[in-house]
């Protein structure tokens, strides 16, 4: 007996998954999002996100309105998803340097402080968990992930977008999905 999916797009914060979210709504995939989160300066074509997610630790009630469609999870909290479904996982790698800048920029805007932990110590921190979920990904038997790089999302993607849509069985419009990638909004660059 086959497990019910979830699609889930990860990464760090800042990586591009909001990106990829659009990308595979415009394909033509069902998208849970609650929209209270609301398109500002920092993601101008919206986040893509459903609240419940960020409490997943204590709240997993909702998973089962994730099954057919595609949910953005950040990656801290992949190792708390329900062993009874089956992930396939587009996930994000950015460059951390422009992960941090990003991250620092959104913090400016919003006039709160930059400076309670160093980019040397955030990098660090950054370059440890990923590793860690890398591998914990790896040892999962209900898990399918495709890695796929910010950059070439940016630079090729027609090609990235056929990559996905091959990845999630051949259901979305790659055409369309490459369509809504904006490569004016990648403003921190390594």
């Amino acid at each position: 007996m086959s497990l019910p999916v979830i699609t889930v797009v990860s990464g760090l914060p800042r990586s591009g998954t909001s990106m990829m979210m659009r990308m595979l709504e415009s394909g033509g995939m069902t998208v849970l999002t609650d929209e209270e989160r609301t398109a500002d300066d920092d993601n101008p074509k919206g986040y893509f996100e459903f609240e419940r997610v960020k409490k997943l630790k204590n709240d997993k009630e909702w998973l089962p309105l994730a099954v057919g469609k595609v949910v953005k999870v950040i990656s801290f909290l992949l190792p708390e998803l329900l062993p009874e479904y089956q992930y396939k996982i587009v996930f994000i790698h950015r460059n951390l340097n422009e992960v941090l800048a990003s991250q620092r920029q959104m913090l400016i805007r919003r006039g709160e402080s930059t400076d309670k932990v160093s980019d040397d110590r955030m990098l660090e921190l950054y370059q440890k968990h990923l590793k860690q979920i890398r591998h914990w990904l790896s040892e999962q038997p209900n898990v399918d992930v495709l890695f796929v790089n910010h950059h070439e999302v940016i630079a090729e993607p027609g090609k990235i977008a056929n990559e996905v849509n091959q990845f999630l069985g051949y259901a979305l419009d790659s055409k369309k999905m490459a369509t809504v990638v904006d490569p004016n909004l990648h403003r921190q660059r390594a």
